[in-house]
């Protein structure tokens, strides 16, 4: 279940932090909008690491697609295998 907390439940911090878990981040509103999360610092690591392969994907598929793909041989040439 979502947990969304008003940010003024940040006075009493110890207890909202209480509620974070690895996959189950406390959302923040200010003014009725969501503002931030809080969640543990291996769940972000993790987040960067995927967002991270991603940019790395789509600048291959990038590459690929303007100067062409490579064939399985070619690969294997071009890390010695």
């Amino acid at each position: 279940m979502t947990n969304i907390k008003p940010i003024s439940d940040l006075r009493n911090y110890t207890e909202v932090l209480k509620e974070v878990s690895i996959g189950n981040p406390v959302y923040l509103t200010r003014n009725g909008r969501g503002e931030f999360a809080i969640m543990r610092i291996q769940e972000y690591d993790e987040l960067r690491a995927i967002k991270e392969l991603y940019t790395a994907l789509e600048k291959g598929e990038t590459s690929a697609k303007e100067n062409g793909w490579i064939s399985a041989a070619q690969v294997e040439a071009e890390l010695g295998l």
